[in-house]
């Protein structure tokens, strides 16, 4: 990324002198001041500095629970892997050192904008293409995927089914009301509908039904009934714009509600919806169906939740797959970040990691 306060100049023309503009404090608010975190080539003292905080630097995101998910998937030099959810690319570079040499990762994002950018970052680290393959593509399509790329199984998958920082941190991308942005949420720019077109069209007890199945929210009945009132008067468009109409409905409708709590359920509102609008159940349970033809005899998968709803789904298709004989082994009680990185990275602290390892032969086969 160039960096704002020094444009690059064009061919034949001399960069004009410029007084840098000062860095807006130590922890400028707005995203796109943030150039220090943002352009860590160039300033990679601050950077560290802002991990040093507990922090995570804009644009950027921390892979969670590294050790626990190495250790569940106990990797071999040679193997061949898959990542499905590449994000920036952290859980990644740690794999692809475990196989090495010989190895191969397969990178899964279905997001076009980070893609190009994580993979110019793997490919600058050393990685060809021989050892690291980059798909665009939701993990629903691993199975083609694999075919597409001439592999019948791998040794091992991982799923990290986290928002990864680089989506939540950017008002762009709509996934937050803590800065104003288009009211968006989608992975995926490119699919439709966006949150706001979803918002707008959704009947009121499909909408109530999203917030309690997908996020828990015990106000989702009157909040789905005055936001669909409100959305006929004036649709909603801008993220803080629905914030401000979740609080003052609760304040208005829910008697005795704390204030101080309405921001929990904004926080759920727009889960539900993110989950609504990218398909997030339907994509996971398709995948965990088909994960197990996926994967060699003997194979592993290491999958990182973030809410019950997810982890509920994880934890039921690997309980049936073990009674199947699909599965061999799964772990019975959820691994969690150690308390040092749940301080270090707070993100990590709602993390929950599931592994299963596929059984030596199907049920009925010979082994």
């Amino acid at each position: 990324m160039s960096d704002p306060e020094f444009p690059t100049p064009q061919a034949g023309e001399t960069a004009p002198h410029k007084r840098r503009k000062r860095y807006a404090g130590k922890n400028p608010r707005r995203f796109e001041e943030k150039y220090k975190e943002l352009n860590p080539e160039r300033y990679a003292a601050d950077v560290e500095k802002v991990l040093a905080s507990g922090k995570t630097p804009a644009g950027s995101h921390r892979p969670i629970m590294v050790a626990e998910i190495l250790n569940a998937l106990a990797l071999k030099p040679g193997e061949c892997v898959v990542d499905c959810t590449l994000g920036f690319g952290g859980h990644t570079r740690e794999m692809l050192a475990r196989i090495a040499p010989g190895g191969r990762l397969v990178g899964l994002d279905v997001d076009p904008i980070e893609l190009p950018k994580t993979t110019a970052r793997l490919r600058a680290a050393g990685w060809s293409e021989d050892a690291f393959t980059a798909v665009r593509s939701n993990f629903a399509a691993l199975p083609k995927v694999l075919a597409e790329l001439g592999l019948d199984g791998v040794d091992a998958v991982l799923a990290d089914l986290g928002v990864s920082s680089m989506q939540l941190d950017d008002p762009a991308r709509g996934f937050t009301f803590k800065a104003d942005g288009p009211l968006d949420l989608r992975m995926n720019p490119l699919r439709q509908p966006s949150a706001a077109g979803w918002l707008a069209r959704v009947p009121c007890e499909e909408l109530a039904s999203a917030l309690s199945e997908n996020a828990d929210e015990p106000h989702a009945q009157v909040l789905a009934r005055e936001l669909v009132a409100r959305r006929s008067r004036t649709p909603f468009t801008r993220t803080r714009q629905l914030a401000e109409a979740i609080r003052a409905i609760l304040l208005k409708h829910v008697r005795g509600a704390d204030p101080k709590t309405h921001d929990d359920s904004v926080r759920r509102v727009f889960q539900a919806i993110r989950i609504a609008v990218n398909d997030e159940f339907g994509v996971l349970d398709l995948f965990l169906r088909q994960l197990p033809f996926c994967l060699k005899a003997g194979g592993r998968v290491a999958i990182l939740t973030f809410h019950s709803g997810e982890d509920r789904r994880v934890k039921s298709a690997f309980r049936e797959g073990l009674r199947a004989g699909i599965y061999s082994a799964t772990n019975e009680e959820v691994v969690r970040a150690g308390p040092e990185e749940r301080r270090d990275n707070p993100r990590s602290s709602p993390a929950k990691l599931r592994w299963a390892v596929r059984a030596a032969c199907r049920p009925g086969t010979a082994g």
